[in-house]
């Protein structure tokens, strides 16, 4: 598994840390493949009970690695498969997944987390998803899972207006469980983990798959999403919006 991706189990709670500090972890192709083989390990286990998703002081995600990007507009591929492949793996994921934001949450930083049971985040998080700013379009489900997480106003104004929010935000918006202090996510998110898998395991399920309903639909729109995405790669809005980035970073 890449070193990029930490994976940690400590009793019945597996912690699957992105470790890309320097580039404030913003995931390859290579990440999605350990983040995939993480997740659904996890799901295969039968002491394992809960997923707690971490990332780096000041910066959770911050998106997909933009050189995956530039590459994407130039070929036909769209997104790569080991991406499809972990928004499959979130909408599929058997166990419970917590995650622990502290920091910039930026495209599926963001998006990620409206697959997750449990959000904890940092006062200074930061949360953002600029797809169309990039003549894209949201991605994990989002279009499906934002609006009924949020309400269409606030997804709107989210994923396609590319509002951001901040903790406070994110927290009024029904996005994350709970604030805390920068210093205190990881062990606020690992206290909710050991809560959740103390209950009664059958029970438990049965409960997440009711609130969560059948998979398939999330993993229709994803796949919707992917096509779309692919689409827009490829526009001359996508590329305009893209050299207009480049030419601000340099």
């Amino acid at each position: 598994m890449s070193d990029l991706v930490l994976v940690t189990d400590d009793g019945p709670v597996r912690t699957v840390r992105m470790n890309r500090p320097e580039k404030k972890n913003a995931l390859t192709v290579p990440m999605y493949a350990a983040l995939v083989d993480a997740l659904d390990g996890a799901g295969a286990s039968s002491t394992l009970r809960v997923v707690v998703i971490a990332g780096a002081p000041g910066a959770f995600c911050a998106g997909n690695d933009l050189q995956d990007f530039l590459t994407a507009t130039r070929s036909a591929e769209g997104l790569a498969p080991p991406l499809i492949g972990f928004l499959h793996a979130l909408a599929r994921a058997e166990k419970p997944l917590v995650a622990a934001v502290c920091g910039l949450a930026v495209g599926i930083g963001t998006t990620m987390l409206l697959h997750c049971d449990h959000v904890v985040a940092a006062s200074d998080a930061r949360f953002s998803t600029p797809f169309v700013h990039l003549g894209l379009v949201p991605e994990a489900a989002s279009s499906l899972l934002g609006p009924r997480r949020l309400g269409h106003a606030r997804a709107f104004s989210l994923l396609a207006m590319g509002r951001p929010l901040d903790a406070a935000g994110a927290l009024a918006a029904g996005l994350v469980n709970t604030v805390v202090a920068p210093d205190g996510v990881e062990a606020e998110a690992m206290q909710a983990a050991r809560e959740i898998a103390a209950l009664p395991a059958q029970a438990l399920a049965a409960t997440r798959r009711l609130l969560r309903g059948s998979p398939e639909g999330a993993i229709r729109r994803i796949d919707e999403e992917a096509a779309e995405f692919k689409r827009r790669l490829a526009s001359p809005e996508a590329r305009a919006a893209f050299e207009a980035f480049l030419a601000r970073k340099r």
